[in-house]
């Protein structure tokens, strides 16, 4: 009696607790739960930033528009530029202030020496070498203005690094959806792209 009993219930129960899940499933959809979960997934074919914002960004600062932008690579090679055209753009600044500093300037050409010695003559107060002879500095006005240029072709490169960066970053940002927008057939391929300020 027993058994038959059990076995009379849980057919009975089976399928009434099926239609309570399924319920308990509409009614999640009907509070939201679901749709609150859709809503929070980000359109991906809407960029992270605009392309006024990232093309501002990377003029600043170049590789910052790429990397808001996922582009990992480009940012890293715009910021190497920088970095390297700031770094040689300091040393080249730095050689034509010394250049700039000492035209007129004698160099020492030779020492004074012991003739039965031959060692160089300190000189006793200061305990530097002594100088015998000068010659004229090698910094004349066409060896400044060669450092000049060499200092003005770094800057050059500074600002054609922030300007490609920004026009780079300007592009992605407006091709962000091009994979999305590009619809294929077997007879044709169409493209559409919209560029926005």
């Amino acid at each position: 009696m027993n058994k038959r009993f059990f076995v009379i219930a849980l057919a009975v129960l089976l399928p009434s607790s099926a239609a309570v899940l399924s319920a308990q499933a509409t009614d999640s959809v009907r509070l939201g739960l679901v749709a609150s979960r859709t809503l929070q997934t980000p359109d991906s074919t809407k960029p992270p930033i605009s392309p006024r914002r990232a093309f501002l960004s990377s003029l600043i600062l170049p590789g910052y528009g790429q990397d808001r932008l996922d582009r990992p690579k480009a940012a890293m090679l715009f910021a190497t530029i920088e970095v390297g055209s700031l770094g040689m753009a300091a040393k080249r600044g730095q050689e034509l202030r010394e250049a700039k500093s000492i035209p007129k300037d004698s160099v020492v050409s030779t020492y004074k020496t012991d003739p039965l010695t031959g060692l160089v003559t300190l000189d006793p107060k200061t305990r530097q070498p002594v100088p015998a002879t000068y010659i004229r500095s090698r910094f004349d006005a066409e060896r400044v203005k060669a450092r000049r240029v060499h200092y003005e072709d770094w800057l050059a490169a500074l600002f054609f690094n922030h300007l490609f960066a920004a026009a780079d970053a300007y592009v992605a940002a407006n091709l962000w959806d091009f994979h999305a927008n590009v619809a294929a057939t077997p007879t044709s391929t169409r493209v559409t792209a919209s560029f926005a300020w």
